[in-house]
């Protein structure tokens, strides 16, 4: 996958500043600045050498940035793992706080949704806390129509 970056979003703050968000595929991503991100939506704490190779590993990276002169803020972040060929599972799909509400997560997630699709993967699934499931519904996600057919091992 070639890296793309692409201006999704404007809008105006509430200083009157216009602000410019810029949607980008690099995997070049500051891991400190990523878990400062989760942080802010108060996500557990992760290993940084685990997130660098999660980011490692991921078929897709997305990223939501706001810029300000020569200044990046990193404000939305997902990935994608994939088989490469059918199926992708999203994962880590996170908005800073104080760009909630502005469109900016379905932005993201349509702008992952065309990646993942440019590559032709079909099926795209994710996992969803209860409070979200509308959000991804809105965007053409279903639940499982025969009932929840995921399962988890988890370690004791």
């Amino acid at each position: 996958m070639g890296e793309r970056e692409l201006l999704v979003n404007e809008f105006i703050a509430a200083n009157g500043e216009r602000v410019q968000i810029y949607f980008s595929t690099t995997r070049e991503i500051d891991v400190y600045a990523l878990e400062a991100l989760c942080d802010a939506v108060g996500w557990a704490k992760r290993p940084i050498r685990k997130v660098r190779k999660a980011l490692e590993f991921s078929f897709l990276v997305g990223s939501l940035w706001q810029e300000r002169g020569q200044n990046r803020r990193l404000v939305g972040f997902a990935r994608a793992t994939s088989d490469h060929a059918f199926n992708a599972t999203l994962w880590d799909v996170v908005i800073h706080p104080e760009f909630q509400g502005k469109g900016l997560g379905k932005t993201l997630m349509r702008q992952m949704i065309r990646e993942l699709r440019r590559e032709e993967i079909s099926n795209i699934t994710l996992f969803a806390d209860p409070h979200v499931v509308t959000f991804y519904e809105e965007l053409g996600f279903h639940p499982d129509p025969e009932g929840i057919k995921g399962m988890f091992w988890y370690p004791n």
